[in-house]
């Protein structure tokens, strides 16, 4: 990823004005359209635009003033470029939560000033630090309603951050706002001068992007080969994808899994010139020294750097299916480019939704849960450990009838006594309030 852009999530409960915060965001930052504002202006109910509306599109969405959907939007300002998934509050929805923030470097979880922290609440820093989601900004909302009093927010900040601590998260900005009125969303509210750390928008351009996943260990996997036969280039074999973590350098010795073969790299090509190294998130095509049998779903690593390969997939997964995931259930994993046959052998627990205890021997799984489950392919797959690589430590499950998608999967390690460990929880380091 780009340094210069950031992936940014938001999540709150039904009414904490999620999507008017990022209505406000996107407004005083100039990022909304004219006509895109004249819409709203129509759409809205009253003689002020209802920002909300910039970002619930959907008409079921207008109609029961909730979000449903992840709602996408890409803006800009002279310091970076922004990714933001407007993931929806509501429970009967976290799926499409887990499926917003799966890719995000920072969430901003809303709090209603007067309600404080509520279950939701709990629930998506919960999910944040099952992501491994670096950064979250607690945004206390409606402090217009509390009198802008850092009696109200002082509270609940400090409260957020020790449970989002215990959980994990590694750093927590608590910043209180009035999404409605614009106060510390893009500039500093003179109605709370107590307050000194950054808006919410400064925050986001200036907070570190993330985990920059050149500094993985190497990992390519094969999405084409690329042979053209043409009298120009006759002999020409390459190999095209995109880097999913890690660099490649000519003349580093790779191996290709799950075949075992190894070679040179010979050359890369990105974007139609020769490089002598290439990094993740780059799409290059790579030659080798050897006419070596790779395709589709292969997988290039450094052969100084080999992944473990196994059969068995141990997970936590998040049930995205109407129909529930049981033991003996005959699926597809789809890992990178790979896609191979697997059987759920074991759904030991059920994560508490708010803490992520055990509830064991739930029997199924069923859509929003997230459980533990252990896998057996009929391949070897080379997953990571989701908590080393966000991007080769995850996984989709697919029901082969009709390819709809099942789950969610990060995979875990296997363990050496081949029974299912309990979840590890994330490595939790000095939380702050900024």
């Amino acid at each position: 990823m780009n340094a210069d852009t950031l992936r940014f999530a938001t999540a709150g409960s039904v009414d904490d004005g999620k999507s008017t915060l990022v209505g406000r965001l996107l407004y005083d930052s100039k990022s909304v359209l004219t006509d895109q504002l004249e819409d709203v202006a129509r759409a809205s109910r009253t003689a002020t635009p209802d920002l909300a509306l910039l970002t619930d599109g959907l008409r079921a969405e207008r109609e029961q003033g909730i979000t449903i959907d992840v709602a996408y939007r890409y803006f800009a300002t002279s310091r970076r470029r922004f990714i933001l998934a407007d993931t929806p509050g509501h429970v009967q929805y976290t799926r499409n939560m887990v499926t917003g923030t799966s890719t995000a470097d920072l969430v901003v979880i809303l709090v209603d000033a007067r309600k404080g922290v509520v279950e939701q609440t709990r629930r998506h820093a919960a999910i944040a630090a099952l992501l491994r989601v670096p950064q979250v900004v607690l945004a206390v909302n409606k402090m217009d309603l509390v009198g802008y009093a850092e009696s109200a927010f002082t509270p609940v900040a400090d409260e957020f951050t020790a449970y989002a601590g215990a959980l994990g998260v590694p750093h927590v900005t608590a910043v209180p706002i009035s999404a409605l009125e614009g106060d510390n969303v893009v500039e500093s509210s003179a109605a709370m001068p107590w307050y000194d750390g950054p808006t919410v928008l400064r925050h986001l351009e200036t907070v570190e992007a993330g985990h920059d996943p050149a500094d993985a260990e190497g990992r390519f996997p094969v999405q084409y080969v690329i042979r053209p036969g043409s009298a120009e280039h006759p002999d020409y074999r390459g190999y095209a994808g995109q880097i999913a973590a890690g660099a490649f350098r000519v003349g580093e010795s790779v191996t290709v899994l799950p075949s075992g073969h190894t070679s040179t790299i010979t050359g890369i090509d990105l974007l139609g010139r020769p490089v002598d190294a290439a990094r993740a998130p780059q799409s290059v095509t790579l030659l080798f020294a050897d006419d070596i049998d790779i395709a589709r779903g292969d997988l290039i690593v450094p052969s100084a750097d080999l992944p473990t390969t196994s059969r068995d997939v141990e997970a936590t997964v998040c049930h995205v299916a109407d129909t529930p995931l049981t033991v003996g259930r005959r699926v597809l994993i789809k890992h990178t480019t790979r896609t191979v046959r697997a059987r759920v052998e074991e759904i030991p627990s059920r994560l508490g939704p708010d803490d992520l205890s055990q509830r064991p021997d739930p029997g199924q799984l069923v859509a929003n849960d997230i459980g533990r489950i252990r896998l057996r392919a009929a391949e070897p797959l080379a997953l990571d450990a989701y908590a080393d690589s966000r991007s080769t430590g995850s996984f989709l499950l697919i029901d082969p009838a009709d390819g709809t998608t099942l789950a969610a999967g990060m995979a875990s390690p296997v363990p050496s006594t081949g029974h299912l460990a309990p979840p590890e929880p994330p490595t939790a380091s000095a939380s702050s309030i900024t």
